[in-house]
């Protein structure tokens, strides 16, 4: 059975090879009569990838520990919503699920009228960059990431599913990064196909035939991160969420260059410019996520979160590397659109600001994960770059990047102002509470200034959703509840990341030990075991000014199949303001119990906004509803 597995990947590779020579030969040729037979060459991958990937969940479902990449990953107590998801657990699974994310997309997409209303031209075209891709991902299952490996003798149990990975976060947070990677592959290879066949005009523009594929793969690829930060709050015990990892950064490279592109399409779909820059940035989106594919499974960088060389780095280095070559010259084949940029005065000119913001965050973050590399160069022992460093650069952006979305709407596309009075409150609610965060002792300035931008863009939200009643308007919601959700994470990040507040307690039961406001009192603590753990639980009352705020209970544990690996589980008492968490650090020499304990303020504003980052977007596809209009209705004069 798993030998046909093996052998369905191998269909696929032969037959996106088939089809992307085909189509170049088409192309090459000035023909389009075999454009039929290359699109049904994409139900044959699709056809080849789904069963693959049903015969891998079904080896996962019934413990078939026959299959190497099964007993590494499972064992016969873990429950079965952990099993089928130990998909992604691994590389080679990990690899499948993405080409799946890819070729379904490309499914989707096919049965679209947007593709429909596709010249014959530009579909030859997009069918030639869809099935390198495809190609590739075929090349690396089948070569270097086979999950397909059969093992004589066959265990009587697995290995298990390392704990860090048996956590809610970890079931969602992969596949919505591989479903955003995948997602953004559609309207990639789509501008370069328009950009090199030139029949935009009649067929109309590329990102607004893809819209849906754009929004979808970034309301994935935030989901994804935004539950990978949780995760690392919730699992791995040090009560932040964000470590700088360069896995980390890897996911957030490509989620920057994205949303870069989304604020310069806004400016040629509107205006008719930045063509050539659009079609390199939502390529530079695909490529950027094929190389954090690269820093996880390449062994370049060290990471609590990467995978190790499995063979598959130097591939993967090498379509990177040709990836951006056709970033780089293929947007140079097409026509110049437009005219100048407008001054920064302008609507127009602060969204591009905006853009290289987020293009400038993207650099620094990959120079600063790649500089364990590059200073190798010149340095015998080269270290890497630590949490500090990302802090003290990239903060003040992210702050600027917050006052920017507070004014920008308030400005006119062509110069001048929208609503001075309606601007002066925006800017007057944020320097108010500027004021009073500065009032309430909170004083740090890059803090202060993100916190009160963050208060001007909600004020501005709730104002803008105030003016006019027209359909155009309306469509504006997913927009303006995105860059509220963002805003949110901002406050969050403002206050939850250096007004944070741990200490490490030593509690004896019954006794009630001061930190800061708060009482900490051991109640009891439990030692037991489970399915394939030892435990232990302590049980901890927290309360303030006499009142109580709750009990928590964080455990440490000893999985059978990890050694003498210890590992924590958290536990909080949320909250609006000031949430509570706590991890068991273990006992002391005299069989006192250690407990680490934090306060972290308004980190929940952080999930808040993650969520409504994730849900907002598809507002925005509510313009689908109407008939898709030729190239020339999509710019429309221009309007103050």
């Amino acid at each position: 059975m798993y030998i046909f597995a093996f052998a369905l990947q191998l269909l696929a590779l032969l037959a996106a090879i088939a089809g992307g020579g085909l189509a170049l030969l088409q192309l090459w040729q000035a023909r389009e009569n075999l454009l039929p037979i290359i699109e049904k060459v994409h139900l044959c991958i699709s056809m080849a990838l789904l069963l693959a990937s049903a015969l891998l969940l079904h080896a996962l479902f019934w413990n078939d520990f026959s299959l190497q990449y099964v007993a590494n990953y499972t064992d016969r107590v873990l429950p079965v919503f952990y099993r089928l998801t130990a998909f992604w657990a691994g590389q080679p699974g990990s690899m499948l699920f993405w080409a799946l994310a890819v070729t379904l997309s490309g499914s989707f997409f096919t049965c679209t009228r947007a593709y429909r209303q596709l010249s014959r031209t530009t579909r030859l075209w997009y069918w030639s960059f869809f099935y390198v891709t495809m190609a590739f991902f075929a090349l690396v299952l089948t070569c270097w990431s086979n999950p397909f490996i059969l093992q004589t003798p066959v265990p009587s149990d697995g290995n298990g599913l390392n704990p860090l990975l048996q956590n809610p976060g970890m079931i969602f947070h992969p596949p919505l990064l591989f479903l955003g990677y995948g997602g953004f592959t559609v309207p990639a290879c789509l501008a370069l196909a328009q950009a090199l066949s030139g029949y935009r005009d009649t067929e109309g523009a590329w990102f607004c035939l893809s819209r849906p594929f754009i929004l979808t793969a970034w309301a994935c690829l935030t989901a994804g991160i935004v539950l990978g930060a949780w995760w690392a709050y919730m699992e791995l015990g040090w009560g932040g969420y964000w470590a700088w990892d360069p896995v980390e950064n890897a996911s957030l490279i490509p989620w920057l260059v994205a949303t870069a592109a989304l604020h310069t399409l806004v400016v040629e779909e509107r205006h008719n410019k930045l063509g050539r820059v659009n079609v390199a940035l939502i390529t530079l989106t695909t490529v950027s996520a094929f190389f954090a594919t690269f820093l996880v499974r390449s062994g370049v960088v060290d990471s609590v979160h990467a995978f190790g060389d499995g063979g598959v780095g130097t591939p993967l280095a090498l379509f990177v590397l040709c990836g951006l070559l056709v970033t780089l010259f293929v947007p140079l084949a097409m026509p110049t659109r437009g005219t100048h940029l407008a001054g920064l005065a302008s609507r127009e000119g602060m969204v591009t600001l905006t853009a290289w913001l987020f293009l400038a965050l993207a650099c620094i973050i990959l120079t600063a994960t790649m500089w364990p590399v590059i200073s190798k160069l010149w340095a015998a022992a080269p270290q890497g770059l630590d949490a500090r460093f990302y802090n003290r650069v990239c903060l003040p952006l992210c702050a600027l990047l917050v006052l920017t979305m507070a004014v920008c709407p308030w400005v006119g596309w062509n110069g001048g102002l929208r609503s001075p009075q309606k601007l002066l409150i925006v800017l007057a609610s944020a320097v108010a509470s500027a004021v009073v965060i500065w009032m309430l002792g909170y004083h740090r300035v890059t803090a202060l200034l993100a916190a009160s931008s963050a208060v001007g863009v909600g004020v501005g939200t709730f104002l803008l959703l105030g003016i006019g009643r027209t359909q155009a308007q309306k469509t504006t919601v997913g927009a303006l509840g995105t860059h509220m959700g963002l805003a949110l994470v901002a406050l969050g990040v403002a206050f939850s990341g250096p007004y944070s507040h741990d200490q490490e307690l030593t509690l004896i039961k019954d006794a009630s030990v001061t930190m800061r406001d708060y009482a900490v009192t051991l109640q009891q603590l439990d030692k037991g075991r489970r399915a394939d753990y030892d435990y232990i639980a302590a049980h901890v009352r927290v309360t303030r000014d006499g009142k109580e705020l709750g009990t928590l209970i964080p455990e440490r544990r000893i999985y059978d199949k990890f050694g003498s690996m210890q590992f924590s589980e958290v536990d909080v008492i949320p909250s609006l303001g000031n949430e509570i968490y706590a991890s068991l650090l273990g006992l002391d020499s005299e069989g006192n119990v250690v407990v680490k304990v934090s306060v972290e303020p308004l980190v929940n504003w952080l999930w808040i906004g993650g969520a409504l980052m994730c849900l907002m977007p598809f507002f925005g596809l509510s313009r689908l509803r109407r008939k898709i209009p030729n190239a020339a209705s999509y710019f429309p004069k221009n309007k103050k």
